[in-house]
């Protein structure tokens, strides 16, 4: 797939899902936007891209949202497609504590963000005809596997719905939004959400007993992105392994 002269804008770009999709357009000759608040991780992924875009930012504040998109128009006059990536989790449960802090921090992120650039963008890719790409979860399809992730599901839940909401909207102006739900991947996910748990602890929770890789994921962010899927809109594509069938 050949992305020539497209303009591609990625948040969370700085590593994990984000930077693997980052360096898959760039690769396929887009012009990629690579958005992140870890600078040092930043300059690591546009070494592996094609004279990115690099844009140090927090979209969960409105003025670095705002920033993101006027410096990409900037830099490159047009955008293409919008992969929302960026996002995390954090511990809180109802009964057990830091329920509304939680839920805050990771609603501004997952959730608020994701609404705020896809607003954001709008104007841009009704002009032309783009497309939207939004990371959510497997989590959003399913109750959390322990109390303290009660959060984080419920905001991929509504990532995943934001999505289909949104493709209703914008599907009359020939612009395509779609969703990918990954499983377990190979990420600083863990690292980052200070959890206890191994890879190798998820690979019991699928039915192919393996952990995805990054790239996997981003092969299929390219598809959706692509004119080979011009028919798709309002889905949500699961990669996981099995993991959802195995908890069915």
């Amino acid at each position: 797939m050949s992305f020539a002269n497209k303009v591609v804008l990625v948040t969370g770009a700085s590593s994990g899902i984000g930077a693997a999709v980052a360096i898959a357009f760039s690769a396929a000759g887009a012009k990629v936007a690579i958005v992140g608040r870890n600078e040092s991780k930043l300059s690591a992924v546009a070494a592996k891209c094609t004279n990115p875009l690099v844009i140090r930012a927090d979209i969960t504040k409105d003025k670095d949202a705002l920033a993101v998109i006027d410096k990409t128009i900037k830099k490159f006059g047009q955008l293409d497609i919008l992969i929302n990536n960026a996002g995390l989790t954090v511990a809180g449960s109802i009964l057990q504590g830091d329920m509304m802090k939680a839920y805050d921090n990771i609603m501004d992120i997952n959730v608020r963000a994701v609404v705020q650039l896809t607003t954001l963008a709008a104007p841009h890719l009704l002009k032309t005809k783009g497309n939207i790409v939004n990371i959510s979860s497997i989590s959003g399809l399913l109750t959390p596997a322990y109390p303290a992730a009660i959060n984080y599901n419920v905001s991929k839940a509504a990532v995943t719905h934001f999505s289909k909401c949104a493709a209703v909207e914008f599907a009359p102006h020939g612009v395509r939004v779609n969703t990918v739900s990954p499983g377990p991947v190979k990420t600083d996910f863990l690292e980052n959400a200070n959890s206890q748990n191994t890879w190798d602890d998820y690979k019991t929770m699928t039915c192919l007993n393996r952990v995805s890789e990054p790239d996997e994921i981003s092969d299929l962010v390219l598809f959706l992105a692509s004119d080979k899927a011009k028919g798709i809109t309002g889905s949500n594509f699961v990669s996981d392994n099995g993991a959802c069938i195995k908890r069915a």
